[in-house]
């Protein structure tokens, strides 16, 4: 892909076209009112066409925002009720709307060499956006940082001491950056083409939130270097798990799956063979359900959702969920999505992304 390619603010509001901000303001704010629980992830359209949607407890969808290109990742603000919408690498746009619709939306570019990897999240006080960022030509990982308090103004970025820094969050306290590097070098000019995966550098690395600061990074083993560590989601004792995506031969049988805390080593979860290779070797999405203690991922490539118990990291339960996309917590255990419209019991004539982030009530 040629980097004439890449969206920037003003190209993004040539191609949603003149009728996009009225878009981001939801044209069912009722039934958002009287959901009791609300969830948001990307989607296609059955013309082609790219949003966001607001889905009800039911998997319902309540409400669409459209958008010129593909999103990826979302967060939400719990202080401010807002989320965000991060494009999909090697995307450089974000939009950070209401899902009620009281407020205008924001769209964020990133600088001239930059691009966004699809994820980011919120500081808990909903002061700051952290945005994880590509540096396409100094082949290295940032956190950008977005003042959420001034429109959403860039105001620094951190080096996220990693290759191919795709998920990120944060800790409760909001004193910690959690990042997963999933170790693959990319680059716009060659569009989502995998250009180092012989000498690949997966890690895990946790930065001081104030000023950048590198706490832990914990690198996986060479046997494991075309392991790439790729989501993560965080108990609420702190543990933080994360899941995997193998770039190596299709007949190995890697972990998937594993957690830590700061101070401590990477745990992988011994999954069973036949379920690792009934993953294809390939998690697309990681939650924690903090109320159940329960760990739940999916794998598009194999068709299957997996419930861990997240003390343990035994396995509690698994369902064929063929082109199984995003899961986030549900009132028990977990909605999960998939690319063919199905969203918990409800089947939509979209295709859902990768991705689900709970709007919890502000």
């Amino acid at each position: 892909m040629p980097r004439s390619a890449l969206i920037d603010r003003r190209d993004f509001l040539k191609a949603a076209g003149v009728g996009f901000l009225a878009s981001l303001t939801p044209r069912s704010g009722a039934a958002l009112e009287r959901a009791d629980a609300v969830y948001a992830s990307g989607l296609r359209a059955p013309d082609g066409s790219y949003g966001v949607g607001l889905i009800s407890e039911r998997g319902e969808i309540l409400s669409q925002i459209d958008l010129p290109d593909r999103a990826h990742g979302l967060s939400f603000d719990a202080v401010s009720g807002r989320a965000v919408a991060f494009a999909r690498r090697p995307g450089t746009f974000a939009v950070v709307f209401d899902p009620k619709g009281r407020s205008e939306p924001v769209i964020i570019a990133t600088p001239a060499g930059r691009h966004f990897y699809g994820h980011g999240h919120f500081s808990p006080d909903g002061r700051v956006l952290y945005a994880s960022e590509n540096d396409f030509d100094g082949n290295r990982g940032m956190i950008g940082l977005y003042d959420a308090q001034a429109g959403f103004q860039r105001i620094g970025e951190f080096d996220a001491h990693g290759v191919g820094t795709h998920d990120m969050s944060v800790s409760d306290d909001g004193q910690t950056l959690i990042i997963a590097n999933g170790g693959i070098e990319t680059h716009p000019d060659f569009g989502r083409t995998k250009l180092n995966l012989d000498r690949m550098e997966p890690s895990l690395v946790l930065l001081d939130a104030k000023n950048g600061s590198l706490i832990e990074r914990h690198g996986l083993p060479a046997e494991l270097r075309q392991l790439s560590t790729r989501h993560i989601d965080t108990a609420a004792d702190g543990r933080i798990w994360f899941a995997c995506q193998y770039e190596g031969p299709r007949n190995d049988l890697p972990p998937l799956a594993g957690y830590f805390a700061k101070g401590e080593d990477l745990t992988f979860v011994p999954l069973p063979d036949d379920m690792t290779a009934g993953l294809a070797n390939y998690v697309g999405a990681i939650a924690v359900n903090r109320q159940d203690g329960l760990v739940g991922i999916t794998s598009p490539k194999g068709g299957l959702a997996v419930t861990l118990d997240g003390r343990t990291g035994a396995v509690l339960g698994q369902e064929a969920v063929p082109d199984a996309a995003g899961i986030a917590p549900g009132a028990h255990g977990f909605a999960v999505s998939s690319y063919d419209g199905r969203f918990l019991q409800t089947r939509s004539d979209v295709a859902f992304d990768q991705h689900i982030v709970l709007l919890a009530k502000a």
